[in-house]
């Protein structure tokens, strides 16, 4: 598996098989063995206003991978106690974010595709989309 951390925080980067040659390049992912979750969901954000932002939440059990196609487009991340932001730029590389950590997806390049592997089908149940309700669900503070 290519998982190598980005930093000492719980997201990591992915580096993605690549096969190169005269006639282009070929990157692709297998669930399980590329990545540390089988895909249960495909989906991809383009045509987004380079001023908006997505996300804002976290997921409770899910797993993602995020790769940047084509464009650019800056991920930040929290996992109640770290944060960091990462620039995702290149289709050989995705970020690995686990369950239980806050993503804001913003600075959209004009051409930028985000494309979203998931380790789980849609589950609205999931989905924190409070972050004061997602730092009391990793602090364990239910005041």
């Amino acid at each position: 598996m290519n998982v190598k951390p980005t930093s000492d925080f719980k997201w990591q980067a992915v580096m993605l098989p690549v096969i190169s040659d005269e006639d282009g390049t070929l990157s692709f992912i297998e669930g399980n063995k590329d990545i540390p979750f089988k895909i249960a969901r495909v989906y991809y954000l383009c045509d987004i206003p380079k001023d908006m932002e997505r996300g804002k939440h976290a997921h409770r059990a899910l797993e993602q991978i995020l790769v940047a196609p084509t464009g650019q487009l800056e991920i930040f991340l929290d996992d109640g106690k770290n944060q960091e932001v990462i620039l995702l730029n290149s289709p050989r590389q995705g970020l690995y974010i686990p369950s239980l950590i806050w993503r804001e997806l913003r600075h959209f390049s004009k051409d930028a595709v985000c494309l979203v592997l998931a380790s789980a089908a849609y589950d609205e149940a999931d989905y924190i989309r409070s972050y004061d309700s997602f730092i009391k669900t990793v602090t364990g503070n239910t005041d």
